[in-house]
């Protein structure tokens, strides 16, 4: 049962780095209606103001995009740069993709650079990238699976034999030896678990 605390904890670290995903993938999106907004004319804040009521009808008004785009939005309104907006959203939502796209958004800014190559540019680059994880993921995908299946047989074993042999773990549980030794053997499980998990969670 102790288990459970740190169990939660790794779920919510593993919930963390998926939105972190999912942002970055909804990002791409949102710079790409800024990038044709700015080709129609638009100033880039106004932009981004449009992109975020397009995100809201292609993702919704609670997906993550949404909210971080609803804080720009207000951000500008209050005259802050909109580079320190974007810089922000990416140290909030931990996407390392948004906070190169801020730090270079703001160079080319204060350089009077081409905002729409710039970033056309960067959704090129974030395309790519996203293109190599969803070739990973599809190469790994069955080892993955094959992965999960593993971690789950010592528990399947362990049923079927106290289904099959009522009593026969009784040693194992009934004395302090055996529970040091099961808790050993929890423990090495532990381990080849989040080995497992550190294999086939490769992060470009």
């Amino acid at each position: 049962m102790p288990l459970c605390i740190p169990w939660f904890v790794y779920q919510k670290r593993l919930q963390i780095e998926r939105n972190t995903r999912l942002i970055g993938i909804q990002f791409r999106d949102a710079i790409a209606s800024a990038l044709t907004s700015m080709k129609a004319g638009y100033s880039v804040e106004n932009a981004f103001m449009e992109a975020g009521k397009d995100m809201e009808l292609l993702y919704g008004k609670k997906s993550l995009i949404s909210e971080e785009l609803s804080k720009i939005r207000k951000g500008i309104k209050n005259n802050v740069p909109i580079e320190k907006l974007i810089f922000k959203m990416g140290r909030e939502t931990g996407n390392t993709d948004i906070q190169d796209f801020a730090e270079v958004f703001a160079v080319a800014k204060r350089s009077g650079g081409n905002m729409t190559d710039i970033i056309g540019k960067t959704i090129t680059v974030i395309s790519q990238k996203m293109d190599v994880e969803k070739e990973i993921d599809v190469l790994i995908s069955a080892k993955r699976m094959e992965a999960r299946i593993m971690n789950l047989v010592p528990f399947f074993i362990i049923f079927y034999i106290d289904i099959t042999s009522p009593g026969f773990f009784a040693p194992l549980y009934h004395n302090v030896f055996g529970v040091i030794l099961m808790t050993l053997c929890m423990g090495f499980y532990i381990f080849a678990y989040l080995l497992s998990e550190r294999i086939v969670n490769i992060h470009v």
